[in-house]
């Protein structure tokens, strides 16, 4: 067991606070909700991955546990205030987050489904330092340009798919960052389709479906699997299909 007064994780458990209603309806009829707020999750030091299907929960309990820490809906750092349209659940209301004692409240949340509105957040709001135009890069460049400006101490970092438009190489340099990250004493949490951002080194994967949330290991994912027989025989698949 970790000594508390050693420990440095910015978040080391989330479990159901005082305030689930009990006709609590959606999310908690989500399997993968039903679990966290039955039996809590322990988040360890590094990278954890949730791994599973669209509509598995995955995205949701991401999103809600970066509320719940602290950080913007849409995007951004503990700092970030910019909002267009409310569309998070309530789950992050009835959450509680056990942090660690003394550790720097810093953290960053990476949704890629807002990050044009997050980068006109930025516009309008400069800070002090050296930073792009955005809005000026391609998806690709724009990403790798935030984790090379927002990403840089430790600190407790949610991403929702980040992968989306993202090249091979620019995954690959998305899991040296968060790879690195970890290392470094910072504690990432990830939900991801990609069986590249899986595979970064010592990540805690869970498995995110009907059963809830399971630990698992890289070769046992079932989206390993399906790609590792799709990129040896596409057809496979591609005949129920066309």
């Amino acid at each position: 067991m970790t000594d508390a007064r050693w420990d440095r994780r910015p978040v080391r458990r989330v479990s159901a606070g005082p305030d689930v209603p009990d006709d609590a309806g959606w999310p908690r009829t989500v399997p993968a909700v039903d679990h966290l707020l039955r039996d809590g999750l322990d988040l360890p030091a590094g990278v954890t991955v949730l791994i599973g299907e669209n509509g598995s929960g995955k995205s949701t309990l991401v999103e809600a546990i970066a509320i719940a820490y602290g950080l913007s809906p849409e995007g951004g750092s503990i700092g970030a205030r910019h909002s267009t349209r409310r569309t998070e659940s309530d789950l992050h209301e009835w959450l509680r987050i056990e942090r660690s004692v003394g550790v720097r409240r810093w953290g960053f949340f990476l949704r890629a489904e807002t990050m044009h509105g997050f980068y006109s957040y930025l516009a309008d709001n400069p800070g002090t330092g050296d930073e792009p135009d955005f809005h000026a890069l391609s998806h690709g460049e724009s990403f790798l340009a935030v984790l090379r400006t927002r990403f840089t101490s430790p600190g407790f970092y949610c991403l929702d798919e980040p992968e989306s438009g993202l090249s091979f190489s620019a995954q690959v340099a998305l899991v040296s960052t968060l790879h690195e990250i970890g290392q470094a004493g910072g504690q990432v949490l990830c939900a991801t389709h990609s069986p590249l951002l899986a595979a970064i080194p010592g990540a805690q994967l869970v498995e995110v479906g009907p059963w809830g949330l399971r630990p698992t290991t890289y070769d046992d994912l079932e989206v390993v699997a399906h790609w590792r027989s799709y990129l040896d025989e596409p057809m496979r698949y591609l005949r129920h299909v066309l």
